[in-house]
């Protein structure tokens, strides 16, 4: 079974929550930290995918 896509907002979401995880830590947790690594560097993928979509629409839409 393939994988969804991610949105933005899910992706976001994932990125604020694992920022804050790493953040809240004392000490890392080194035997979840791949975990949260992979997961982030999906969810930034999907945003960084969606931003760019959206930056060539505006470029499209608003060039002379």
């Amino acid at each position: 079974m393939a994988k969804k896509e991610l949105t933005f907002k899910e992706g976001y979401e994932i990125l604020k929550q694992n920022a804050a995880l790493l953040e809240s830590q004392d000490e890392p947790d080194i035997d979840n930290l791949m975990k949260v690594v992979e997961e982030s560097m999906q969810a930034y993928k999907a945003c960084k995918s969606r931003i760019d979509a959206v930056q060539t629409a505006l470029d499209e839409t608003f060039k002379d």
